[in-house]
């Protein structure tokens, strides 16, 4: 490993947390192999007096080196022009990507700072919502009942999980919970508000139909009382009492998509001022 005689101040200068040049910056660095490197990371510059008095502080030592990654031209210009003045190198991790697209597109940026934190922030959202619902599929678990943005009774095959995903994939966190007769229900379902709950039905024609292609996809014998018209019957009339005491809103999906569904559910939270992410 070579052995610098000095050690190299980086400072890295952002407008939002300053992740993206820090990441530039070490990969940058990971192509030698150099001791005596001290990095400084400064998130949230936003005013040109703030940033002076970053560049003050770096010109005490000229073996700094400045980058930066800021979208408001004023600071941008001001870094150029004042770490000359102060001898220092300067450079800039974000401009000139987005002078060219910008070229490219003929769009103007919008020049806000943080847009990027704020993707990645939606982003893990999402994946958390996801992982929430894959966590708390199918009553696995009823400590999920209390933490859910929504969560969705019905019986088998009344598209109970494929809502969950969809709706963890606009943000909501949700687990689902099977109202089986010879099942008691969870208790955590009658200690939330029913403005956080929604029912689910089907018709029994349909929900015969689904079942007997159930059956046969898993290879079982045709005429089983999964799919049997009396016991189809009987669970949704045990389910339907369930909802109904409870006192929330029921949607029968026979013949709706889960996208239709979904949106049916959406507009009943904005109601209630559901927000992503808690109600």
């Amino acid at each position: 490993m070579q052995t610098l005689s000095v050690t190299i101040s980086i400072y890295i200068i952002s407008d939002s947390i300053g992740e993206t040049g820090e990441h530039i910056v070490r990969a940058a660095l990971s192509q030698f192999n150099l001791e005596n490197i001290k990095i400084k990371k400064i998130p949230f510059v936003l005013t040109v007096d703030y940033l002076k008095s970053i560049i003050d502080e770096a010109s005490e030592n000229q073996n700094s080196v400045l980058f930066y990654t800021l979208v408001d031209n004023q600071l941008i210009e001001f870094v150029e022009n004042y770490s000359k003045v102060k001898n220092l190198v300067s450079v800039d991790l974000i401009s000139p990507v987005i002078k060219t697209i910008s070229k490219f597109t003929g769009m103007e940026p919008i020049q806000e700072p943080g847009t990027i934190r704020k993707i990645d922030e939606a982003y893990f959202r999402r994946v958390e919502a996801i992982e929430f619902a894959v966590k708390y599929d199918d009553g696995q678990d009823p400590a999920g009942i209390p933490l859910a943005d929504l969560v969705i009774l019905g019986i088998s095959r009344t598209s109970k999980t494929p809502l969950s995903m969809y709706l963890a994939n606009k943000n909501f966190k949700v687990c689902n919970i099977p109202l089986v007769p010879e099942s008691k229900p969870p208790k955590e379902i009658y200690e939330i508000p029913a403005r956080r709950m929604i029912g689910l039905t089907n018709s029994p024609l349909k929900l015969n139909e689904i079942r007997e292609e159930r059956l046969k996809a898993l290879g079982l014998p045709k005429g089983s009382n999964y799919a049997c018209m009396e016991r189809i019957l009987y669970e949704i009339d045990y389910a339907e009492r369930i909802m109904k005491n409870i006192g929330c809103p029921i949607i029968d999906v026979s013949n709706k998509a889960v996208e239709e569904t979904a949106e049916i559910i959406i507009s009943m939270l904005k109601k209630y001022n559901a927000k992503f992410g808690g109600i």
